[in-house]
């Protein structure tokens, strides 16, 4: 990537960081700090290791989708792509709208080592297997509480309508791995007035460079149904794996906690902080997830909120490290 797009990636996200951090309760963050204690670089390691899932899933998605017609084939090392993937997803935490930063920092650093539209497929299809994992996790979640809680009439609703939504929102990304999903999307966006006239110039500039795009999406699940589900198993184990994080922080506090209520807690703050998606860092959505399912699993609002003000912390730190990974990005 020019040296020039490394920059204004890093200025962009240094600034929204630096804003995010000046939000900060400077005296509730060192009491939380000085009581977390030696766990609080527990759940930093942690995320060294989460991140390595995540790079996985992309490595295989990148080595076993459709050969770019442009020929370019250098050699992707897993811990290039390993910082590339740390500093897409800082960019995505502190820009509105989650995927408007991260994505194209991904292609753009990726294009020049296997063509452009290589990278721009295999960015996608990453994307969505993170997204599509997620829906799996809720769905899964939602299992586990029916199995080791008892069930309100109140909850009974609640739990129908995110095992609804997991499934039609599954169904409709299996149907966009089978067939692509980058001209499906464009036509939908083209039915919107805001951005009707915008979508359609875009899908009759770009309808060939869209089907060659979705054709190496719908290789991958089609012709490489191992390297799909290996990809989406990658996913899905680092959102289970990660629930240690909850599980790290729930111990300072109450020794009596356990695993399947931090994956419980972690699924129903991850469904409602991406509700609220458009939010950088989703600024609040985060912590209101986490007062509302400690609630909903009889834990008390302190420790929701300890726990919200630890995975904070830890968001920003992986942010700064992030950003500053795209410093040291060699030009291609």
């Amino acid at each position: 990537m020019k040296k020039k797009y490394q920059n204004i990636f890093f200025i962009f996200g240094l600034a929204v960081l630096a804003l995010m951090i000046t939000q900060l309760d400077f005296a509730q963050v060192w009491s939380g700090l000085c009581r977390a204690g030696y766990w609080f670089g527990a759940v930093i390691a942690l995320w060294f290791f989460l991140y390595m899932f995540n790079t996985a899933s992309w490595y295989v998605i990148i080595n076993n989708a459709g050969k770019d017609e442009e020929n370019i084939d250098k050699k992707v090392g897993f811990w290039w792509l390993y910082k590339i993937t740390v500093s897409g997803f800082a960019l995505n935490y502190a820009t509105p709208g989650g995927l408007m930063g991260g994505e194209p920092y991904r292609i753009m650093s990726l294009s020049p080592k296997i063509g452009t539209k290589r990278a721009s497929s295999s960015v996608i299809l990453f994307a969505m297997t993170h997204v599509f994992s997620h829906f799996w996790f809720w769905f899964l979640s939602v299992l586990l509480y029916v199995a080791i809680h008892p069930l309100t009439v109140a909850m009974g609703v609640m739990l129908t309508v995110v095992v609804l939504f997991s499934l039609l929102a599954i169904w409709f990304f299996v149907k966009g791995y089978k067939k692509g999903i980058a001209v499906s999307c464009l036509s939908l966006l083209s039915r919107f007035p805001l951005v009707k006239r915008w979508a359609q110039g875009f899908f009759e500039r770009h309808r060939e460079q869209l089907s060659s795009i979705d054709s190496q999406i719908a290789s991958l699940h089609n012709q490489n149904p191992k390297a799909f589900v290996l990809a989406v198993l990658l996913e899905l184990s680092c959102r289970i794996v990660s629930a240690l994080e909850i599980y790290f922080i729930l111990l300072v506090i109450l020794p009596s906690a356990n695993y399947l209520d931090s994956i419980l807690i972690l699924a129903f703050t991850s469904l409602f902080a991406n509700m609220l998606f458009f939010l950088p860092l989703q600024l609040g959505g985060r912590e209101g997830g986490f007062l509302m399912s400690a609630k909903g699993l009889a834990l008390t609002s302190s420790a929701g909120i300890f726990v919200a003000l630890i995975v904070r912390l830890r968001e920003l730190i992986w942010t700064a490290i992030g950003l500053l990974l795209i410093k040291f990005d060699k030009k291609s």
